[in-house]
């Protein structure tokens, strides 16, 4: 019952051999992401099908097709759980904000705040849309047969995800008397006593950056001080925008502290792994938040005044 020599089975033999209905395992193929319909409303193989282990075949009967190999694991799939594949690391059940929501005791929209807050989604039209970040982190994309509204169902595992336990445990206050045991990014922290009281409440570590947070404020631009980055390395930025995902760096020392000029491009590396959204700012550009920032700003989409 296969083609290619028994290495592949197109999706309705595929879906006999596994004693399911074909029908349903095309609707369950394209909730998962692996097929969709191209503009002539045949089915096609998205890169998440190909990791999945499908390709294109061709027949002189029926013209191209969408094929699996043998082994394919119908029975996760049909359970709602993301098929095993050598490619694929989140094999558990794919679950909803309110599912996780919970087992914290919050609402579906305080996770879904907190899953934004973390860059691993933006907020769509309507609907959610997936990032590279949230996809490393076991987010699958979706969108409703009906009315074409984009959402993101996460692995099981996010629930013991760090970043996100990390987050949710700041938003309930859990976080609050925790201290960071890093001794080599962030050992200037400890270094430089923050001291320097912002407009908005906020207690800063320089002139530098109270006149940064002031600036941010007066614009009404939501704002987070030494917030940490999302990622498996303990950085913490000096400012980060929820809306558009910005971060902010100020760079103040590196031409007087040789540790200080390692420790920036340790940091800009970091950044640039990751593809975060970034500013940065020296003391120059400081001097003139009111020519430069909002000019910095727009390329993310964030208009000031």
């Amino acid at each position: 019952m296969s083609d290619d020599k028994g290495k592949f089975l197109s999706t309705t033999k595929l879906a006999n051999a596994s004693e399911v209905k074909a029908k349903d395992l095309f609707d369950k193929l394209e909730k998962a992401g692996f097929i969709v319909r191209d503009t002539n409303n045949k089915w096609t193989l998205t890169d998440e099908g190909k990791n999945a282990g499908g390709c294109i075949k061709k027949s002189s009967r029926t013209g191209e097709y969408v094929a699996w190999k043998e082994d394919f694991d119908v029975k996760s799939l049909m359970e709602g759980k993301a098929p095993v594949t050598s490619t694929n690391k989140f094999n558990g059940k794919r679950i909803s904000a309110t599912v996780i929501g919970k087992e914290f005791g919050l609402s579906a929209t305080r996770i879904n705040q907190i899953i934004d807050e973390l860059g691993w989604m933006n907020k769509h039209l309507k609907g959610w849309k997936l990032t590279k970040q949230g996809k490393h982190n076991g987010g699958f994309q979706f969108e409703d047969g009906k009315t074409g509204i984009p959402y993101v169902l996460w692995d099981e595992s996010i629930i013991k995800n760090k970043h996100f336990t990390n987050s949710v445990n700041d938003t309930i206050g859990t976080n609050a008397e925790k201290k960071s045991t890093d001794n080599s990014l962030n050992s200037f922290r400890n270094k430089f006593e923050a001291k320097h009281r912002a407009a908005d409440g906020h207690f800063v570590r320089s002139k530098a950056e109270m006149l940064i947070d002031n600036w941010l404020y007066m614009a009404g631009i939501v704002h987070a001080y030494e917030r940490k980055l999302p990622i498996e390395e303990e950085v913490y930025t000096d400012f980060y925008l929820p809306i558009g995902k910005v971060y902010i760096e100020f760079w103040g020392l590196e031409e007087c502290d040789q540790k200080y000029a390692a420790r920036k491009k340790i940091k800009q590396d970091i950044y640039k792994k990751y593809g975060f959204n970034l500013i940065e700012l020296t003391d120059k550009e400081v001097l003139n938040l009111d020519d430069v920032l909002p000019k910095m700003l727009l390329k993310f989409g964030i208009t000031t005044y």
